[in-house]
């Protein structure tokens, strides 16, 4: 698992290993001195020294290390699979479950229920048996993963190479319009769990399409054309309509007065050549109950 921190004035000039466990409270002090004596934090790509004192500005690369309490055991947790062959799985991913252990949910997850379902699996770390791509805790939808070596390895490639369709489903507040949001993404200079739009960051386009609206409140189509760390969620945000339900990104207000616990963001649908056989496959997610109560809007656009 991986982490990117860009230093703030605030931060600058604190010594670096007390200054990850101030970003980290998680890990101990000793925890990330380990890390930097064995490699594993980068300041501005260069191995760094516990004593270092970063300047504003500096990106800090934290590689983490699996930990005792973080492992991977097979459990007996349900999917609901909407293909499955040899090669491949998809399913449609509920909210609330995260796709792989990491510090704060070291089980029940999709990588736990994966590994109970298929016994051995292509593995890229101990953590990620089989996971190509994910989807955020509360994002639900069509999530896919490799059951055999040689097609995790070209899965991967298909995502890299954008050869892989998306569309999402969601709510959001206002009315967007049918527009092409192209605006750079890297994280946010001070939040480190969160993404932003930023001068200098990685190219990110998203289209937008209205299927419904009251004016108030509509129910859109997303396709992404890249695949960038909570890109619609932060695209939204950027273009005014955010997410309902959206904590990080969204109206508290709007939250609350719509009763909304969670960000209406579905993967509806994935389009993809199978790895192996080159045949044309074609997922579709149901809409989850809390996004289909929106979706029959009025059409006044």
């Amino acid at each position: 698992m991986q982490e990117t921190l860009t230093i703030s004035q605030e931060l600058a000039h604190l010594r670096l290993d007390k200054l990850l466990t101030t970003q980290f409270p998680a890990y101990s002090r000793t925890y990330f001195q380990n890390l930097i004596q064995d490699g594993c934090v980068l300041v501005n790509g260069l191995p760094s020294k516990k004593r270092e004192q970063p300047h504003e500005g500096d990106e800090i690369e934290i590689c983490f290390q699996i930990t005792p309490e973080l492992s991977l055991e097979p459990q007996n947790i349900p999917l609901d699979i909407l293909y499955e062959d040899d090669h491949l799985l998809a399913v449609n991913k509920p909210p609330g479950m995260v796709v792989h252990p990491a510090p704060g949910h070291p089980s029940q997850t999709f990588a736990n229920a994966l590994l109970y379902h298929c016994k051995t699996l292509p593995a890229s770390d101990s953590l990620r048996p089989g996971i190509v791509h994910r989807l955020d805790k509360e994002t639900s939808g069509v999530l896919i993963a490799a059951k055999s070596y040689e097609a995790h390895h070209k899965l991967i490639a298909l995502f890299a190479e954008r050869k892989i369709e998306k569309r999402y489903r969601a709510i959001c507040l206002g009315n967007p319009g049918d527009v092409t949001i192209s605006a750079p993404i890297k994280r946010h200079p001070t939040k480190r769990q969160e993404m932003a739009v930023v001068p200098g960051g990685k190219e990110a386009i998203s289209r937008v399409r209205v299927l419904a609206t009251n004016g108030t409140l509509s129910y859109i189509e997303i396709y992404l054309l890249t695949g960038r760390t909570h890109q619609i969620r932060v695209h939204l945000k950027h273009h005014q309509t955010p997410i309902l339900g959206d904590r990080v990104y969204g109206s508290s207000q709007a939250n609350q007065k719509w009763k909304a616990l969670r960000p209406l963001l579905h993967a509806y649908e994935m389009e993809l050549l199978h790895p192996i056989s080159q045949k044309l496959l074609h997922f579709q997610a149901p809409l989850p109950s809390d996004i289909a109560e929106y979706s029959s809007f009025p059409v006044s656009l």
